[in-house]
């Protein structure tokens, strides 16, 4: 059900989840949030994943990017097995090839607006000072919050704060977008100008891997997923996205 078919089937994929199952035990017992995933992400499509709450949504997203580990089964990122990185190995691999957007935004409140997003650049090292600086605004120009720059977070509005978590997340210019319910927080005329941004980026060859429990939403995908109980029971694609 994870596969892609189409214009992708002969492209390499970005990401490749291979009988991913992820258990939490507890004094309580286990829980088993994830049940065999097996799904392949492609280089420029738009990806959504749609469910109840509790299906395993999140902790898919958690896998994927390398900030929690998979019980067992194997994940490709790029081709590197990011199921065999230890935490700090995973975080410079997501560094390198991934920017991700939380539906709390995860916003730095004492730095201002152009700071929470030249942040990401100084730990990769891509870029001088000057060119943090200008590539910063650009993307804050790419999401109109470019007015904002010397404001701190605390002072935009949810839909803006949720524009510059995406502009944070671009900013070392990622093969793929990983958004966990970013429009969860927002009025539906606001989560939909946000999800216009997503399109902008495929569009400009970006990958948008992109949770939501909306169903509006997630006709915006060109192929949606459903999770059900940790296990992917249902895929279909868009023609119009």
């Amino acid at each position: 059900l994870g596969a892609k078919s189409g214009d992708f089937a002969l492209r390499e994929p970005l990401i490749e989840l291979h009988s991913v199952v992820k258990v939490y035990n507890s004094l309580a017992g286990s829980v088993t949030a994830l049940n065999g995933i097996d799904l392949q992400i492609f280089q420029g499509e738009f990806l959504v994943v749609t469910g109840k709450s509790g299906s395993g949504k999140t902790t898919l997203v958690n896998m994927l990017t390398g900030l929690d580990r998979s019980t067992s089964g194997e994940i490709f990122v790029n081709g590197e097995p990011l199921h065999q990185f230890g935490p700090e190995k995973a975080a410079k691999l997501r560094g390198r090839t991934m920017g991700v957007v939380f539906q709390t935004f995860e916003l730095l409140p004492t730095l201002t607006v152009l700071q929470n997003v030249m942040l990401p650049m100084d730990f990769a090292w891509r870029y001088s000072r000057w060119e943090q600086r200008k590539r910063a605004m650009s993307l804050l120009e790419q999401v109109d919050i470019a007015d904002h720059a010397k404001k701190l977070p605390t002072a935009l509005s949810g839909g803006q704060q949720q524009r510059l978590s995406i502009a944070r997340a671009m900013a070392n210019d990622p093969a793929i977008l990983v958004a966990d319910e970013p429009t969860g927080s927002l009025d539906s005329a606001t989560a939909n100008a946000v999800v216009e941004i997503f399109e902008g980026l495929v569009k400009e060859g970006k990958t948008d891997f992109l949770v939501t429990h909306d169903k509006d939403i997630a006709r915006h995908g060109a192929r949606v997923l459903t999770l059900s109980d940790g296990e992917i029971v249902g895929a279909k694609e868009n023609v119009h996205a």
